[in-house]
């Protein structure tokens, strides 16, 4: 469940898209719950009117010393005496460590208590400790049970599903094993980590048990239907993706454990146990997100191995994780050809206790060498495509030019007054979204709502108010989506701006930001008169944020005023040559209605520093769905369009009715690759 916070931290000003139910369809008809009913806590965001910063580490400590509050530097949190407990509860049987059962993000200030489960902001830590200890203090929010009809629904579907090898006929165990690629783990490996198979589903159950497998909070259904290609798999959780915080085999980690290997498949993490004996956990969202809110769990273990997957992606977000969990304690396993995910490796007969031994520290003062760098060039070298970035299913012609989306680069966006700049960003950006690039919105000219609402008929591919009967079942897919907005509105100041991103990096693993537009920050900067100089510190601003943070961020600047007649070029961006100098990229949204007629619009790739290839290509706007794409080839194009995004149904899964359920992940055609 999502709950608005109150306080003053940047938290605070970011709004994702998620929601508190979750469609059913993809279960069993019996396992299908009534009509949704949405619940919402009532509270307002703070309003704007003056900047805030976020609580820094330093500050923690201070308030901590002059509240004589006792503390232990940890690895990503601070751990502390727990104000939530009585004095009976604060020790165990062996003295005093233990007493220290509560946990605060270092960089957020967010803490959880372990024994009571109770959590919140820093500014509810504040007034729990400033309200004389109570341990109730008004505010305080506390670890909210599932909802009714979650906890239902897991119950009703954990008593239906049975252990793999108690099914009646033990050819069909065999199958589904080959279906899942699993024929390798042993039952006592599926006993030990408590999974299920639900043979009306054909899917197997994974079970979130809360900390020290007291009590079932959730569950992870992988299902496997044949597809002309292979093996098709679709993931569904409950509850939904934003609130299922599972880390896998939680339940069997010891206290006395002091190394944990980091997975994103729950295969992986029950091959690694079965061959190696270690302590493994799988991340909730895979590579697409380490939540802050599971580091305090993270935090007994001097050293944690991330082997999260055999691709590129993969090792960027182990890269990206090791930096939250703190790098001095990471390594990392580069993918390659001997040292494939885990699982992968199980079924080949390789030696995964050695793979681990090969794991690379995450961590160094500084590159001294190219020996230090030639994995990584290697990997580079070795995955072409997968270097090139994220592609586009929208805009083939784009690939073409782009190759894909890169972390770590700045695309600045231009295009004439009226000619649809923001409509084509918003699908630029929804597309690489639905393909899990998490993006953060800063929309500085046109309101969240109606943002939101381009967005969503260009997700539906169809004007929604002609159809509100299809509105929730939309609206439910779109929320799962990893898509955030800022709360910014008219100009801005770019450093709390910055601060926000850096904020949203952090807590979500944003890897993608659109500022629209550079503009609406000017009027705050004060550093001097000339527009032109506020224009490059902010320029600048952005391009350190996308090195450093690893992040692309995507930058909509208006151009100079030209003539109705001419064409626009790089140097028509507004103010000095730096923007375009600082750029990764630089497109141009030309529009061609005063030269050739009405309606004539195409893309310009006007700087492309990855290859340089650059060039144009046509783009041909439809009103009805808001959407823009190169002029269509076949009658086919609208239903490509769906196709690549999951949104119809594939004619060769049989049986199969409805799209994919809203919040799944229908996974690549491959095998013995689960999912």
């Amino acid at each position: 469940m999502w709950v608005l916070l109150r306080g003053g931290h940047p938290l605070r000003i970011l709004l994702p898209l998620r929601g508190e139910w979750m469609c059913r369809r993809g279960l069993p008809r019996s396992l299908v719950p009534g009509p949704p009913r949405r619940r919402y806590r009532k509270e307002a965001l703070p309003a704007l009117d003056v900047p805030v910063l976020p609580v820094t580490t330093t500050e923690i400590r201070q308030y901590l010393r002059a509240r004589g509050i006792p503390f232990q530097d940890g690895h990503s949190c601070l751990r502390a005496p727990s104000p939530f407990l009585g004095a009976s509860q604060l020790k165990d049987q062996t003295g005093a460590t233990s007493s220290y059962t509560l946990y605060i993000n270092k960089t957020t200030g967010r803490f959880l208590c372990m024994s009571s489960l109770a959590e919140g902001s820093w500014e509810d830590f504040q007034a729990s400790v400033e309200g004389q200890g109570d341990g109730a203090g008004e505010g305080i929010l506390f670890s909210e049970a599932p909802l009714a009809e979650d906890s239902k629904e897991v119950l009703r579907i954990w008593d239906r599903a049975v252990p793999l090898w108690e099914l009646p006929e033990p050819e069909e165990a065999q199958l589904a094993r080959v279906m899942f690629g699993i024929t390798k783990l042993t039952d006592d490996t599926f006993k030990r980590f408590s999974v299920r198979y639900l043979r009306p589903a054909r899917s197997l159950v994974f079970p979130w048990f809360s900390p020290g497998g007291l009590e079932l909070r959730g569950l992870k259904l992988l299902g496997a239907e044949s597809h002309r290609n292979g093996v098709c798999y679709v993931e569904t959780t409950i509850p939904r993706p934003g609130a299922y915080h599972n880390l896998f085999g939680l339940s069997l980690i010891g206290r006395r454990d002091v190394e944990v290997v980091l997975t994103s498949r729950e295969f992986d993490s029950m091959a690694l146990s079965q061959c190696t004996g270690l302590p493994t956990l799988t991340l909730p969202r895979g590579i697409a997100c380490l939540p802050p809110a599971l580091l305090p769990y993270l935090e007994q273990f001097r050293r944690v191995v991330l082997w999260l997957g055999d691709d590129l992606r993969s090792w960027e977000a182990a890269k990206l994780f090791a930096r939250k969990l703190n790098p001095k304690r990471c390594s990392l396993v580069r993918p390659g050809d001997q040292q494939p995910r885990p699982l992968e490796a199980l079924n080949q007969g390789l030696n995964l206790s050695r793979i681990l031994r090969t794991a690379l520290p995450a961590w160094h003062k500084s590159i001294v060498s190219f020996r230090q760098l030639r994995e990584e060039v290697l990997g580079e070298l070795s995955n072409v495509e997968q270097a090139a970035g994220v592609r586009w299913s929208r805009f083939p012609d784009l690939n073409r030019l782009l190759k894909g989306h890169r972390k770590g680069e700045l695309t600045v966006f231009t295009g004439p007054t009226g000619s649809g700049k923001t409509t084509f960003i918003s699908e630029y950006a929804l597309d690489l979204c639905t393909q899990g690039v998490n993006t953060l919105w800063g929309s500085f000219e046109i309101s969240n709502v109606r943002l939101a609402r381009v967005m969503l008929t260009q997700f539906a591919v169809g004007r929604l108010e002609e159809q509100l009967d299809k509105y929730d079942e939309w609206a439910d897919r779109f929320e799962d989506l990893p898509l955030y907005f800022m709360t910014f509105h008219g100009h801005q100041n770019i450093r709390t701006v910055i601060e926000t991103m850096q904020h949203a990096v952090y807590v979500y693993d944003i890897c993608h930001v659109i500022i629209d537009n550079l503009q609406f920050m000017m009027g705050h900067e004060q550093l001097s008169l000339d527009r032109i100089a506020a224009q490059d510190y902010i320029v600048g601003a952005f391009r350190k944020f996308a090195t450093d943070s690893n992040c692309h961020v995507t930058l909509v600047i208006h151009p100079r005023k030209e003539d109705d007649d001419k064409e626009l070029q790089t140097a028509s961006i507004f103010g000095s040559a730096k923007a375009s100098q600082e750029a990764d990229n630089v497109l141009i949204l030309q529009d061609r209605k005063l030269v050739t007629g009405p309606g004539k619009r195409y893309l310009q790739v006007s700087k492309n520093r990855f290859d340089g290839d650059v060039g144009v290509f046509p783009l041909e706007f439809n009103r009805s769905s808001l959407t823009f794409s190169v002029p269509p080839k076949g009658k086919a194009r609208l239903k490509k369009i769906k196709d690549d995004n999951g949104l119809v149904d594939k004619k060769a899964s049989p049986g199969k009715k409805g799209a994919v359920p809203q919040n799944s992940k229908v996974c690549p055609d491959q095998v013995p690759n689960p999912y």
